[in-house]
């Protein structure tokens, strides 16, 4: 024992030597220097202040919100605002891919900024690999700004930067968000990548957006500004240094992106977009909304306790009287979590909870992580559905109505609360966003929605997923057959042994504070 104490203390006292000698050969850059900028609010006489102007002032108070339910539509709206911005867009992403949708998303913003939009892009080093030439490259473009939050200190490998400053680095920016002229905001669970936009033929994720327009949309935008200018953040030339590359072919011509056949569809579902967001926006639904999101300064981790979002959505989602539905894709309640779930299941409230099985899971430690309690909230009654993994890009009607009903992995984080009020945004039920990442969303006050997705549990969702239950003391996976018949496994369906074991011994690891 004393001589492991000995060899612990040693290595120990080598990463603390390592983490000292970093700062000094591979320092951040100054950020003294660095000038901070605000949003740009609501100008009448802009297009989307047109539209929405009038709506606003009719709903004073108020926000105007749709559900962007599939990922065409998603994207579209996101092409759409930037296609017809006229004063800013400003945008916070985790993940950035260089593909089909990114380089849509890319071209529109440089072509925006061509025409003089303020463009202001912000994304996490983690989410955006090789992205450095690129990003340089649209930074030295005039009116567009590109900065990184708690970036590596060193760019290649990035991933070495672990090695030198680990805490810093395993705090991220999870939040994403796109607003436009102060008019329009779209927030939710997607990144930027074809996967979450359902384009390819390749399996993508299932995730949930919103678009809001109204009162909500200079708060988010406020928000924006707390990041943008916050001391995680650095501008992208102060981080790769030197002279910036020149832009890419792809950004300069209109017929340079290889896309798929279906993006030839894209004007028509912007045309639907446009009709909800136009004509005085009657097609959004006009209520309450609530903006919740971690304080910037958790990225370094002084954020206080009511700066922390997990802390901001209790007291702003009140007393639950009657259902609580969460939809997690990593789902690690912890026992915080189970007691927390419990004492609602007990007070007389149903609690249903859907998250990814292990077969559609894309990340297994957090499965396993999730496991070592699935039996503690079976015996306390809460219903626990498994998303299936189902191959396939459906579109339009065969995704479900809310969240989608089929594909190959759930990446939505949503809670619907006495289908009354529904929470959309980044926040994962998980240590990871509760204590790490920095996450926001939305809590809307929409029956229609709450009501919406409280339904699908009872239909889409049961069909969709296994049920876990308990039976004769014993977990079962309950599927729905197509003729509304049972079939029973009786151990987790296509995992094999070897995967169970491996996920038991996933579960044994001390690193649940990071899942």
């Amino acid at each position: 024992m004393l001589k492991f104490l000995k060899w612990l203390a040693i290595v120990i006292g080598v990463a603390a030597i390592l983490v000292v000698v970093a700062r000094f050969v591979f320092p951040l850059p100054d950020r003294s220097k660095i000038t901070p900028s605000s949003a740009m609010a609501l100008a009448a006489d802009t297009g989307w202040g047109r539209f929405l102007k009038t709506a606003a002032e009719t709903n004073p108070g108020k926000s105007g919100v749709m559900p962007l339910k599939t990922g065409h539509e998603a994207l579209a709206a996101r092409l759409l605002l930037a296609k017809r911005a006229e004063r800013s867009i400003d945008l916070q992403y985790y993940i950035w891919h260089d593909d089909t949708s990114g380089r849509l998303l890319l071209k529109a913003l440089h072509d925006a900024a061509k025409r003089g939009v303020r463009v202001r892009l912000l994304v996490d080093d983690n989410g955006v690999p090789g992205l450095d030439d690129l990003f340089s490259a649209l930074d030295a473009v005039k009116n567009l700004d590109v900065r990184i939050f708690n970036p590596s200190r060193i760019r290649t490998p990035k991933l070495l930067g672990y090695t030198f400053d680990f805490f810093r680095m395993n705090r991220r920016m999870h939040n994403k968000a796109f607003i436009v002229d102060g008019a329009a905001a779209i927030i939710g669970g997607r990144n930027i990548g074809d996967e979450y936009f359902a384009i390819g033929d390749d399996n993508y994720f299932l995730d949930l957006d919103a678009l809001a327009a109204g009162a909500i949309v200079p708060e988010t935008a406020a928000n924006f500004d707390r990041y943008w200018n916050s001391e995680s953040v650095y501008p992208i030339d102060l981080v790769t240094g030197g002279p910036a590359p020149a832009l890419p072919d792809w950004l300069m011509r209109d017929d340079a992106i290889e896309a798929p056949d279906w993006v030839a569809k894209l004007p028509e579902i912007e045309a639907k977009v446009g009709e909800a967001v136009g004509a005085g926006a009657s097609q959004l639904e006009w209520t309450d909304v609530k903006l919740v999101s971690d304080d910037p300064s958790k990225g370094l981790g002084k954020a206080s306790g009511d700066q922390l979002m997990v802390n901001q959505i209790g007291k702003a989602i009140g007393p639950i009287t009657k259902s609580l539905d969460l939809i997690s894709a990593y789902f690690i309640p912890g026992k915080r979590g189970v007691e927390f779930f419990t004492d609602v299941q007990k007070s007389g409230a149903k609690v249903e909870i859907l998250t990814n099985s292990l077969m559609a899971t894309d990340v297994a430690m957090v499965h396993a992580g999730y496991t070592k309690y699935r039996r503690d909230l079976l015996e306390a009654g809460i219903s626990l559905y498994e998303l299936k993994p189902q191959p396939g890009v459906p579109e339009g009607q065969d995704e479900l109505s809310l969240l989608g009903s089929s594909g190959s992995s759930l990446h939505a984080k949503s809670l619907s609360i006495d289908e009354d009020r529904i929470f959309i945004g980044s926040f994962n039920f998980d240590p990871r966003s509760v204590n790490l990442n920095c996450e926001m969303g939305f809590l809307i006050d929409s029956p229609a929605m709450a009501r919406q997705m409280h339904t699908a549990f009872g239909d889409q969702i049961a069909r969709g997923s296994y049920q876990v239950v308990l039976r004769d003391d014993k977990m079962r996976w309950i599927e729905k057959a197509a003729d509304g018949s049972e079939i029973v496994h009786d151990d987790e369906p296509g995992v094999t042994w070897v995967s169970r074991l491996m996920v038991t011994l996933l579960g044994l690891l001390p690193i649940e504070w990071m899942l």
